[in-house]
């Protein structure tokens, strides 16, 4: 098995515990969240999901720091078993606590498959990494012995030819000239290869470092590019708020004029009727008097306008009395 097939391995067992994790701790929110409820005082019952989240998130990083461990080959020691097995067991007693207390031994079955699935995954998971821990340090240590024993084989070739070398110049020392003449040959064959390899490599290096500039020019002319249009996109974007603010402000500038003139011309119509002959509608004699006390009449003015006395007229100027956001109390509310 290559490293390939190990990181598969290990993720496919990634993803299918965190799946059953994720399903366990939704069901046991839904199950455990109605049991708090029920033996919690009513004001409280907001605070029943909290139990249930608690114990899943000691659920989560028990299997979270566990998978860690064991990739590292390392032992939490007897706190973290103790913690795993409290939560697991925490999470079967809520999730079958209210089938039990009804003696409801279906229910109590039924709700016992999530808690004893997580339990059970998160053992096995942890036994599944630290498996594949073993077996990856096993790869690794026979990918090394392999490696040492290919090194120790052409150490053992190099002297079996050195050995060889020396006894056939020995063999063929009656040849010493033609030998010294074909050794000085190879001598030169070899230091030419070696300077044209040189010259290559030299070669290969300049082209490379060549094109490393010039990728670094492109990469510069690029950024400047970009900069310079990301501060044209934020220039339009300032010159395009700053028209919009333009815009609104005048359009609120429009309104509020319209408002104005709008009220003025409805106060000018109340008023244009003339002293009344008899008492108006209290909600048409409100409307005239507020008409009056925005136009700066008199009390007994108004009075005369709307048929009502100068004391309830009185009443309500000073009900009128002082401005509303700003703007002096006219029509708005009067039902006119």
């Amino acid at each position: 098995m290559n490293g390939v097939q190990i990181r598969s391995a290990e993720r496919a067992l990634s993803i299918g515990t965190w799946l059953i994790v994720a399903g366990a701790m939704l069901y046991s929110i839904l199950t455990v969240t109605p049991l708090a409820a029920a033996h919690t005082p009513d004001k409280w019952d907001w605070t029943a999901p909290i139990l249930p989240l608690v114990v899943d998130a000691a659920v989560v990083i028990v299997v979270r720091l566990d998978a860690v461990l064991a990739r590292l080959g390392g032992n939490g020691g007897r706190w973290p078993i103790a913690l795993r097995w409290m939560t697991g067991c925490m999470t079967l007693a809520l999730n079958v606590a209210d089938s039990a207390l009804q003696n409801d031994l279906v229910g109590v079955a039924v709700h016992a498959v999530a808690p004893l699935l997580l339990i059970v995954t998160a053992e096995t998971g942890l036994a599944y990494r630290r498996a594949i821990t073993a077996a990856v340090v096993a790869l690794e240590a026979k990918r090394q012995a392999e490696r040492e024993a290919r090194e120790r084989s052409a150490i053992e070739r190099r002297d079996e030819a050195a050995r060889r070398a020396r006894e056939e110049r020995e063999h063929t020392a009656a040849l010493a000239r033609e030998q010294r003449e074909h050794d000085a040959r190879m001598v030169r064959e070899q230091s030419e290869r070696e300077t044209a390899a040189w010259r290559e490599e030299r070669e290969r290096e300049q082209a490379r470092e060549q094109a490393e500039r010039a990728e670094r020019e492109h990469l510069e002319r690029q950024r400047e590019h970009d900069q310079r249009e990301r501060e044209r996109r934020e220039r339009e974007a300032a010159d395009r708020a700053e028209r919009e603010r333009a815009e609104r402000v005048e359009r609120e500038r429009r309104e509020r004029q319209e408002r104005e003139e709008r009220a003025a011309r409805e106060r000018a119509a109340l008023l244009s009727s003339g002293p009344a002959t008899d008492k108006l509608p209290e909600d048409d004699a409100r409307a005239i008097v507020a008409a009056a006390r925005a136009e700066g009449m008199s009390v007994r003015t108004a009075a005369e306008l709307c048929g009502w006395s100068v004391g309830w007229v009185s009443t309500r100027y000073a009900e009128l009395r002082g401005p509303v956001n700003g703007v002096p109390v006219d029509l708005a509310g009067t039902g006119r």
